[in-house]
């Protein structure tokens, strides 16, 4: 019975890091853009659908979480401007039925013709959408954002070493107890040491050479986001929403707005 348990421990941990691998050398291959530029100012609202020297508000939210992320940014810009109304069931309404850019005006049709959605539906929405996708292509096309073929990347491969890493423990306790009488528990354990190195040691390598992981943006991406201390804000696009694109609700100090978004599955 005991090699079963090791069967299955190691089998988790060489399974995960092939998959690991992988994921790293798909994402290598897809940050192979153009040379990274310093981060420049964040654009004021009016612009935030258009590409300029440095990366949009929505680029931002993509870049940090992806369509979901930029879902949030433009229901909570809209909301800050009174044009939405966002309430702390999870429900965004319709105030102003006028979108300034093609995201707005995507989200406004997420929303519908009675005016009224809960946030998960919006977000739902908007990630099919053609706006999105839009900002998406010409993220990908500068070598900012990963590929959908090579998503989900590095961070959930990742995660997978770490369950198979944590498996091994357990496995090898019940191996251990199920083991036969006479049995040398020492070299039972000395197997399940195997697997374990194999983990930790992967997860080592990636938590020295990929980290942060993301599963959206690039190297080089991720050097074209602000630091989150430095942020330049201007009174058209105040630091709330920087904060918010970066580091998503859990970030928001206006609690009305973060209960909206968290009471929504944010």
């Amino acid at each position: 019975m005991w090699l079963l348990f090791l069967l299955v421990a190691c089998s988790a941990a060489v399974l995960s890091c092939a998959l690991l691998c992988r994921a790293a050398v798909a994402a290598a291959r897809a940050t192979s853009g153009p040379a990274p530029q310093p981060p420049d100012t964040v654009p004021e609202t009016a612009a935030v659908g258009r590409r300029g020297p440095g990366l949009t508000l929505y680029e931002m939210a993509y870049l940090s979480g992806g369509p979901h992320r930029l879902a949030d940014v433009v229901l909570v810009l809209m909301a800050q401007q009174r044009r939405l109304l966002l309430a702390d069931t999870g429900w965004a309404t319709v105030v102003d039925p006028v979108g300034k850019d093609a995201v707005e005006r995507a989200t406004l049709s997420a929303i519908g013709p009675d005016g009224q959605r809960r946030i998960p539906a919006i977000r739902d929405a908007l990630t099919g959408d053609d706006a999105v996708r839009e900002v998406a292509d010409r993220l990908v096309t500068d070598g900012l954002a990963l590929p959908a073929a090579v998503r989900p990347g590095v961070a959930g491969a990742v995660r997978l070493v770490r369950g198979a890493a944590l498996l091994v423990l357990p496995a090898a306790a019940a191996s251990y107890w199920t083991a036969p009488d006479g049995a040398d528990g020492g070299l039972l354990l000395a197997w399940f040491s195997l697997p374990l190195i194999l983990t930790l040691g992967t997860w080592a390598v990636a938590r020295f050479e990929l980290h942060p992981y993301s599963d959206w943006a690039t190297t080089a991406g991720e050097r074209r986001l602000p630091d989150i201390g430095h942020s330049p804000a201007t009174a058209a696009t105040p630091a709330s929403l920087v904060t918010l694109a970066l580091r998503g609700p859990a970030a928001l100090t206006d609690p009305a707005l973060r209960a909206a978004l968290h009471s929504s599955g944010a």
